[in-house]
């Protein structure tokens, strides 16, 4: 699949963040193509055989990230943590949040060098909070990409100690 333009800069600008920072928040509009664009960060940042989780809230979404994802990045084997399927068998697990967060889960999961956090405002919830410490608990150096829309949540929770960086 063909980025366009800006989504190839956003891209380029993600990775060299998560290169210098290690935890960066992605923020781009509705309809930019966050979905293609979260998937080709990850391509790239899995290159060398590093192991990667995306997350999403929602079984849809992590159905539709992981779809959206092989057109993107086909070839790499993927697997889900889902309802009714817990599989870290590929080398990107699309994970829904309530499933993960459970503790046998949790436990279950192997060592992360890179998780991605669809719809990143919602990364200040205990359940986001358990999968994150658990990812830095296993894999200090590992590297946390938030992708949203929305940074700025009702509650007025900063997404600051997260990310540590921001791209517009």
């Amino acid at each position: 699949m063909r980025l366009r333009p800006r989504q190839k800069t956003f891209v380029e600008r993600s990775v060299a963040a998560l290169a210098s920072r290690g935890n960066t928040l992605g923020v781009a509009p509705t309809g930019a193509g966050k979905t293609i664009m979260l998937s080709a960060v990850t391509g790239e940042m899995i290159g060398d055989g590093a192991k990667a989780c995306v997350l999403a809230h929602r079984d849809e979404l992590t159905s539709q990230n992981r779809a959206k994802f092989q057109r993107v990045v086909p070839g790499v084997a993927t697997s889900v943590i889902d309802a009714t399927e817990k599989s870290w068998n590929g080398q990107v697990a699309f994970a829904m949040v309530p499933t993960l967060a459970r503790a046998s889960n949790l436990a279950d999961m192997p060592r992360l060098d890179l998780l991605v956090v669809d719809e990143a405002h919602h990364a200040v919830a205990d359940s986001y909070r358990r999968i994150i410490d658990r990812v830095r608990e296993a894999n200090p150096d590992a590297r946390i990409f938030g992708v949203t829309a929305t940074p700025n949540r009702g509650d007025r929770k900063g997404l600051r100690g997260k990310c540590q960086s921001k791209l517009a």
